[in-house]
């Protein structure tokens, strides 16, 4: 057993002998208050006042004639480098800040980690056009050209799992590793939800409090222990709903969301050769664990590593089991097979 792969079982069973009752102690005691802080105020809808962890640059590009932008951050590794670089693209709720306890380990590591906001999120630009999973993958290799990177390690969380994945089929050449967490649409569920044109007509002005308060439900479903950090969410989001482009961000998020009933990846796997693991935390609905089992059957070389106790965002929940099972399969030989993964 490597090192790495050690280390990774031994963070599991301390998870796993956690007294459970701690765990939900700690929810509750940390839970997000009924109503937003009254402190809380706008925050513009590029994310201008939200620092990330490294320093933010941009890209300049054309998408269906408009000039846009794409930030990310592009993090050297500490020490020797490895020579190898990862990318990271972060869910449809998030941005790419949230990625800094891998950006850490990793960099550590000895790998180049670049992490971008997709179009349309963080501090990115907000155009209207039509988005859709290989716009994003051919953002993704944009960037990795504009940035000399000629092949790097795909990783996505969550919809960027579905984007990763679809980068990984049009960009084969380009990809060393596919990693993805907790990735939505792990079935095609297409079929019956018919299909409306998106017409503009959005709640501009929200109900500020229903709509705090639908986050919380959300955000606290997606973590087992919640922990007081995550609220950094549910403040950018409150915030970016007081802000005066907020009708802009919410026709963009919409346009975005469609890709959710329009695309799916299923049908990419059995063309990914890449190496691939699909991680993440087990309770994320009834049937993750299952059907990312199931996509391991699927995809030709591919492992699973499911953790027990954890939600949707294990790399924020634990984010040293994650940290290590990326070492770990990251260093992998890319043209060897993939393993039987963890669990």
């Amino acid at each position: 057993m490597s090192t790495a792969r050690h280390l990774t079982q031994v963070l599991l069973l301390i998870a796993l002998i956690s007294p459970p009752s701690t765990a939900i102690l700690g929810a509750q005691d940390h839970m997000p208050p009924p109503e937003p802080p009254t402190e809380w105020g706008p925050i513009s809808i590029n994310m201008e006042e939200i620092e990330y962890p490294h320093p933010v640059d941009f890209m300049n590009l054309q998408v269906f004639g408009q000039d846009v932008r794409i930030a990310y951050m592009d993090v050297p590794p500490v020490g020797a480098a490895n020579g190898q670089s990862v990318v990271f693209h972060h869910g449809g709720s998030y941005y790419g800040w949230y990625w800094e306890e891998q950006i850490e380990a990793l960099t550590n590591e000895g790998y180049r980690v670049v992490v971008k906001d997709r179009l349309g999120w963080g501090k990115s630009s907000k155009p209207i056009l039509p988005y859709s999973m290989s716009l994003h993958a051919s953002n993704t290799a944009r960037l990795m050209e504009h940035l000399g990177i000629s092949e790097a390690a795909i990783v996505g969380h969550s919809i960027g799992g579905q984007m990763a994945t679809r980068f990984a089929f049009h960009y084969p050449e380009m990809t060393t590793h596919l990693v993805t967490i907790n990735q939505i649409g792990l079935t095609d569920n297409r079929a019956g939800r018919g299909y409306q044109p998106f017409t503009g007509d959005i709640n501009t002005t929200p109900d500020l409090q229903q709509a705090y308060e639908r986050d919380v439900r959300t955000d606290t479903r997606r973590y087992v222990d919640w922990k007081p950090e995550f609220i950094e969410h549910l403040r950018i989001r409150h915030g970016q709903r007081l802000s005066g482009d907020w009708p802009r961000l919410q026709y963009v998020r919409s346009l975005g969301g469609n890709l959710r009933s329009l695309d799916t990846v299923v049908d990419d796997w059995p063309h990914i050769q890449t190496k691939t693991l699909i991680l993440g935390g087990e309770i994320d609905g009834p049937n993750f664990p299952a059907n990312a089992r199931r996509a391991v059957e699927i995809l030709p070389n591919a492992e699973v590593f499911l953790i027990p106790d954890v939600g949707h965002n294990p790399h924020e929940e634990v984010p040293g089991i994650v940290n290590a099972e990326l070492i770990r399969f990251l260093g992998t030989d890319p043209d060897e097979p993939a393993g039987e993964g963890g669990r």
